[in-house]
């Protein structure tokens, strides 16, 4: 009897009376004492005010219901497929709706839903791959800053590419530490990209040494992210600058100049398929011929053999702690190993150059450890 008169008083009462009475019976979903009787009423009652012309009454049932674990489905269903100020909160909230639910909503392709679902308390990998692949860049970037999202790497790359151009994407990505190897290396790559684009930076320095400063940028960049990558992102790491082309013996050479061993074995594995063992233990102890072998079935010319032989024994001794050295100190005994500064081509044009390099940058850490003294 209650039921029927509160329906007879819905048809004539105000909006904001209708409004209140409406989220005031959603709310009773969630007393654990509510009677099977009352909620079929209820929930009756509530199926009817979907159809009410007011969204303010709509919405005052989708806030009600937005963290209910007993509200009627169907009712969630059909609300959160009413206007976005009716069905904000439930995608926002709702325990009830589903991964697949939610990927319908970012499919819809509503910006305002989609960040809703990209800020929700936790985003599955799923639907974190699906604002990845499918959102628009306001979404993706809340996604990004969301610690509840468990985003997959194809989630992360599909930003990378979609959205990697843009700084704000690139900053937001640069920030979290579970960021992966290769996408950190794209987005720096997409920070070189636009500073060689910029007219500014042209006409400072012109294109061609724009150009150069870029690509040295990009090459300095590489070696950071292989210094900040973790063991098991070093596979992907590889085969990510194979892919595009970045996997050269210059390159090599200058990560080995470096101190990068672990990634240069992990080089090794990829170019020869050989056994991660076998080359480990190559790399620790094995005599030069056969280290030469080996590079030579990665494709290392027998050229480059000498120099990056010289680097392994230094740095061997470095990790045993028979020396101390650098990669200035490293540089400068592969550039020696080939004739020292009197060398010429390209291979002493290199070592010059990364020995220079590495004299900038000890000279630079040791201005800056004057100054802050």
């Amino acid at each position: 009897m209650m039921i029927e008169h509160l329906l007879k008083w819905l048809q004539t009462a105000r909006v904001t009376e209708r409004a209140a009475a409406a989220g005031a019976l959603a709310r009773t979903f969630d007393d654990s004492e509510l009677g099977f009787e009352d909620r079929c009423g209820a929930e009756a009652v509530l199926t009817l005010l979907l159809d009410d012309p007011s969204s303010k009454v709509r919405a005052a049932i989708a806030e009600a219901l937005s963290m209910s674990r007993r509200a009627p489905i169907h009712i969630v269903s059909a609300l959160c497929g009413d206007q976005p100020e009716v069905s904000a909160l439930l995608i926002a909230r709702s325990p009830l709706l589903t991964d697949a639910d939610l990927i319908d909503r970012v499919r819809a392709g509503l910006p305002q839903i989609q960040r809703l679902v990209a800020n929700r308390a936790r985003v599955s990998t799923n639907v974190s791959l699906a604002v990845a692949e499918l959102a628009d860049i306001d979404a993706c970037i809340d996604l990004i800053g969301n610690s509840g999202a468990q985003i997959p790497l194809a989630g992360f790359q599909a930003m990378v590419e979609r959205h990697g151009s843009v700084a704000a994407m690139r900053a937001a990505m640069l920030e979290r530490a579970d960021l992966p190897a290769d996408c950190r290396h794209m987005l720096l790559v997409h920070v070189g990209e636009a500073l060689k684009g910029s007219p500014l930076v042209a006409r400072l320095v012109g294109p061609q040494r724009a150009e150069r400063i870029t690509r040295e940028a990009c090459v300095r960049a590489s070696l950071t992210v292989i210094d900040g990558a973790r063991p098991a992102e070093q596979g992907g790491l590889v085969e990510h600058f194979r892919r595009r082309g970045d996997l050269t013996a210059s390159f090599i050479i200058r990560a080995i100049a470096h101190g990068k061993i672990d990634f240069f074995g992990t080089a090794l594995i990829a170019l020869t398929g050989q056994a991660e063992q076998r080359v480990r233990a190559l790399l620790a102890n094995g005599h030069d011929t056969a280290l030469s072998a080996l590079m030579r079935s990665a494709g290392l010319a027998d050229a480059v053999h000498r120099v990056i032989l010289t680097a392994l024994k230094v740095w061997r001794d470095v990790a045993r702690g028979k020396r101390l050295a650098g990669a200035q100190e490293v540089s400068w005994l592969m550039l020696e190993a080939i004739g020292g500064q009197s060398a010429e081509g390209d291979l002493a044009s290199l070592l010059k150059s990364i020995h220079i390099e590495a004299l900038r940058d000890n000279a630079r850490g040791h201005a800056l450890a004057l100054t802050a003294a």
